[in-house]
């Protein structure tokens, strides 16, 4: 499943029609056999996005979650007798879909409804806690997040966090940043990702210095504030 981790208003969001989310979500592969079928595809992810953004954690709260959503939307949703799926029809789906390329389509559609320009956007990794399994290491998730509204547009598992900084420019690819200040930690204050981000993002940025790397620190205390343009390309 996508790892959507933030709680916002979902009643806001666009479901069905052009842009909305089904249309983005029915785009992508249903790993599916069509024996059996009784929900389409798009319909159980839509339920279950929106059940993420609402804060639901596991398979039966968004179960729950999905129960109490009024009938007329299960029916222009095309729910098999217009009923919400079961929890193990959500599981089945959620375990068997291709969960990067859910989190791609619904980041970029999420972010396309924000409108980046003149936001905040932070570059943020977590460990998730529960994720270790057996002799495996925890999962670990680099993530762009919006400062307003808190919403995850992108986010990619690296494999421990000293890796954030290989996989930082990769998660901000598909991500329109035109306009917007990405925010980072001193692991993040590079000249390459620096100049992907002003460069090839037209964005802005606001990194921390420390004494790493090596003169940093000292350089910037030798600058006058106007010797910095608000794009931040002097690095």
């Amino acid at each position: 499943m996508a790892k959507l981790s933030v709680k916002v208003d979902v009643n806001r969001l666009p479901l069905l029609g052009k842009g909305g989310l089904v249309e983005v979500l029915k785009a992508l592969t249903d790993p599916r056999k069509k024996r059996g079928i009784r929900h389409p595809f798009e319909s159980v992810l839509a339920l279950a996005t929106m059940a993420a953004l609402s804060g639901m954690r596991s398979y039966e709260s968004i179960a729950e979650w999905a129960a109490d959503v009024p009938k007329d939307i299960l029916r222009s949703l095309r729910c098999w007798c217009h009923q919400a799926p079961s929890e193990p029809t959500f599981r089945r789906v959620l375990q068997s879909v291709d969960a990067d390329e859910v989190d791609r389509a619904v980041g970029e559609w999420l972010s396309k409804l924000e409108g980046l320009s003149g936001q905040g956007v932070a570059l943020d990794g977590k460990t998730l806690r529960g994720s270790r399994d057996g002799d495996n290491k925890p999962v670990h998730l680099l993530s762009a997040i919006t400062h307003e509204g808190g919403v995850v547009i992108a986010q990619e598992s690296v494999s421990e966090k000293t890796n954030e900084i290989k996989h930082a420019a990769s998660t901000l690819q598909d991500v329109d940043l035109a306009g917007a200040t990405v925010t980072a930690d001193a692991m993040h204050t590079q000249k390459e990702f620096a100049r992907f981000l002003v460069e090839e993002k037209g964005a802005d940025y606001i990194f921390i210095a420390k004494e790493n790397p090596p003169t940093l620190l000292d350089d910037l205390k030798t600058e006058h504030d106007g010797d910095f343009s608000p794009s931040g390309k002097n690095v």
